[in-house]
């Protein structure tokens, strides 16, 4: 996806300037994932609560039930699953169907850039099949307990669109903590909290 003859560069709070078109691991800092992701606005902030649902207490919900709905988990699989929306610190959170309506270059972009998240923190670029298929299934559970309790969706119209969960939320430990919309802040720290805490269980 690099395009030589054009830039476009982002500036972090850490220093770094990530280019959107070619981007490189060596220019990705946790600390910016973390600081963009808690200030992003699931359902373009259409939620109910004090403060918006982020995109960082999402992907740690959407670890919790990975968690919760697989048997078998590895340290690498729940890095896939908690970086599976890292694009967006950057790119921001379109809604699925506008996503796809402009999808081509959009895409790509967003890829290479998770591409280069995954390999800045040890991961194979490309999530495993298996694996990638599994976290789908927990981000659709996920959306479907946010659109149920946060966004006003009905759970008959909710089940339509995301499916219906295989498992009921109080069979989630601390669910209402995880549905609970966090301050920024908060959202931030435990995003980073969890990466450590997952990133320890790795392969020396």
């Amino acid at each position: 996806m690099a395009r030589a003859d054009k830039r476009a560069w982002q500036r972090m709070l850490s220093g770094r300037r990530l280019d959107l078109l070619n981007p490189s691991a060596l220019d990705i800092e946790l600390g910016d994932i973390a600081h963009g992701l808690a200030r992003v606005a699931r359902w373009n902030g259409q939620t109910i609560g004090d403060y918006p649902f982020s995109v960082a207490q999402h992907s740690i919900l959407v670890v919790e039930i990975y968690k919760a709905t697989n048997k078998k988990t590895s340290p690498s699989d729940l890095l896939y699953a908690l970086f599976h929306d890292g694009a967006e610190y950057v790119m921001g959170d379109l809604i699925s169907p506008f996503k796809a309506a402009i999808g081509g270059d959009y895409t790509k972009i967003e890829d290479s850039i998770l591409e280069a998240i995954h390999l800045r923190f040890s991961l194979p670029a490309r999530c495993p099949l298996a694996t990638k298929k599994n976290i789908k299934k927990a981000d659709r559970q996920a959306a479907y307990f946010e659109a149920v309790n946060l966004a006003g969706f009905a759970m008959e119209e909710a089940g339509k669109l995301f499916g219906e969960p295989s498992i009921a939320n109080f069979d989630l430990d601390g669910f209402e903590n995880f549905i609970r919309p966090w301050p920024t802040r908060e959202a931030q720290d435990q995003f980073e909290k969890l990466y450590l805490k997952i990133a320890k269980q790795l392969p020396a």
